[in-house]
């Protein structure tokens, strides 16, 4: 946005574009900015932490953000946000990238709120002193149990917010079991900037995809007596009859894996490498264009206590016109199902859609990208969230 052109205000997103550099997340917050920006806003992305950095080369954690930093800048450019972006490491050895830190430490004198995406940002006094804190949860689950099991530093970084948002759009209702311990969460979902999404292309044999990592380790937390899993590989593994069931194609992109992929390969899945797509915003997009819809899974932590989650990846196989069918985490209380997007409990449920979807392939499509713009609409859903939060 020209300096000289009046804005409402500056607003600050926090998150994790340089910590993890995959086109996913890279979406996840230009999605928020360019939106905060249509809206009228000066909006700034600013990454200000104590963690090291992911490395996809090392496939590690490193104190050097360098790579990371070129990689990220140079698209946060090219979508119109020189000048309005900051890396500073909070480690020995860390750097400032991007605006000075004189600049940065003004910046936070001057916003008028900041957006903590991902609940990314641990906060300092300088963040702090911002009027509006917004916290903005992408993943329900862990803070809501570990702030009623009493954790202290949880329960502090919730308190220190204004607002509390949730991806998990049914957190605090009497459908979701999952604790509240006293905050009160407000429903909200990933923005998506539906004209970078666009596209004519004809998908048919192509096949049904999604981006995922088979198996996580150390999220899985205990609640109430029982374990809820974090890793995807115990759902995909219910379904892996699903290509024998059907005509259709089903390819999962995931991280290199010989264990899993011989496992699809025994079932009659595709499968190719991830990291190779999601290293490019471009080859990411796409990967999703090329598709012919998302067959998905959520993760337990979703599911079984009936969160309302509904992933951002599949929000972009919306807006590019390609039919989601993903499990049910009790989103279809909040989103139409049925034409473009369908929610599965079962597998009968999954080949039942598929059947559907390519026996009305251009309905179906035609479906799944109004969804995407009346559900999904970045502009759309950040002001309403701004407007909830008090600004």
């Amino acid at each position: 946005m020209p300096a000289d052109q009046p804005t409402k205000g500056k607003i600050i997103v926090f998150g994790i574009l340089f910590w993890y550099p995959l086109a996913g997340v890279t979406y996840q917050f230009l999605h928020y900015l360019i939106a905060l920006r249509r809206l009228g806003y000066d909006a700034y992305y600013v990454e200000d932490s104590g963690r090291l950095v992911y490395d996809p080369r090392l496939n590690d954690l490193s104190p050097d953000a360098t790579s990371n930093v070129a990689a990220v800048s140079s698209i946060l450019e090219a979508y119109g946000f020189a000048d309005h972006w900051a890396f500073r490491g909070n480690y020995p050895g860390g750097q400032c990238y991007g605006m000075t830190e004189d600049s940065l430490l003004r910046l936070y004198k001057e916003a008028d709120a900041f957006l903590n995406v991902t609940a990314a940002q641990e906060l300092r006094d300088e963040h702090l002193a911002i009027p509006r804190r917004i916290y903005v949860e992408s993943d329900p689950f862990p803070a809501q149990v570990r702030a009623a099991a009493g954790d202290t530093s949880t329960i502090e970084m919730l308190a220190a917010h204004d607002a509390l948002f949730s991806f998990g759009e049914r957190v605090g209702s009497e459908r979701c079991t999952l604790p509240t311990a006293g905050f009160t969460w407000l429903p909200t979902r990933q923005p998506v900037v539906s004209d970078l999404w666009d596209n004519e292309l004809d998908t048919s044999g192509a096949p049904f995809t999604t981006i995922t990592t088979w198996h996580n380790k150390g999220k899985d937390l205990e609640y109430d007596g029982d374990v809820y899993y974090w890793t995807k590989d115990r759902e995909f593994e219910q379904f892996l009859d699903l290509p024998a069931r059907t005509r259709s194609r089903f390819r999962l992109a995931l991280g290199s894996d010989p264990a899993a992929e011989r496992l699809l390969d025994a079932h009659g899945w595709e499968h190719t490498d991830s990291i190779a797509i999601s290293s490019d915003v471009d080859g990411y997009r796409s990967f999703i264009q090329s598709s012919r819809g998302e067959f998905t899974v959520a993760r337990d932590q979703y599911v079984r206590p009936r969160t309302g989650w509904f992933s951002d990846r599949s929000a972009c196989y919306l807006a590019a016109g390609r039919p989601v069918v993903t499990q049910e985490t009790g989103f279809s209380d909040v989103l139409p199902t049925g034409r473009g997007l369908f929610a599965f409990e079962t597998l009968d449920d999954i080949v039942a859609a598929v059947e559907e979807i390519e026996g009305n392939y251009e309905v179906h499509a035609q479906a799944a990208r109004e969804i995407g713009r009346e559900f999904f609409g970045a502009e759309k859903v950040v002001e309403n969230l701004l407007e909830r939060a008090g600004l």
